[in-house]
């Protein structure tokens, strides 16, 4: 294993900004050639919902965000990644994950954030609730997607 890139995990309750983490990623090395972003953001589902409050295990949701970075730096040759997840009450439209890859080439930096999010929707301890539009509506868990769990075997080690 080659040494890993700089890797940024952070879980906070606080929003955070896409441009400034995307510039600090660019200003790591003169070989940064391709930075890809994602960000999840809070849908409103159709006028349905009203919140989505996220739960977390602390110390134990860094620490899997940060396996599941490591496994994407050790996979692809990155030069820098960045992960920030939310945690709280998020309403409609505001941000909830970040995953921030940087690589000389656009290839490394597409596969490792397009894994990360697969990983962080299956593997990263968080807990949803969704807080639906309506005083009289009950607020509910949501359940994990069994398609989840089907998108992330495409990364078993036989790819």
């Amino acid at each position: 294993m080659a040494d890993r890139p700089p890797i940024d995990v952070r879980v906070q309750a606080a929003d955070f900004d896409v441009a400034a983490e995307s510039e600090r990623l660019a200003r790591l090395s003169r070989n940064v050639g391709a930075i890809v972003t994602f960000t999840g953001l809070c849908r409103d589902e159709d006028g349905k919902l009203a919140a989505l409050e996220l739960e977390h295990y602390p110390g134990m949701a860094e620490a899997e965000i940060a396996r599941i970075a490591g496994e994407a730096a050790d996979r692809w040759p990155l030069l820098g990644l960045t992960v920030i997840h939310r945690y709280g009450r998020i309403h409609p439209g505001e941000n909830i994950v970040l995953v921030v890859a940087a690589s000389s080439h656009r290839e490394a930096a597409f596969a490792a954030a397009d894994f990360l999010m697969d990983f962080l929707k299956t593997r990263a301890p968080f807990w949803k609730k969704e807080h639906v539009a309506g005083a009289e509506a009950p607020s509910e868990w949501v359940s994990a997607k069994e398609n989840d769990d089907q998108t992330v075997k495409r990364w078993s080690s036989s790819d």
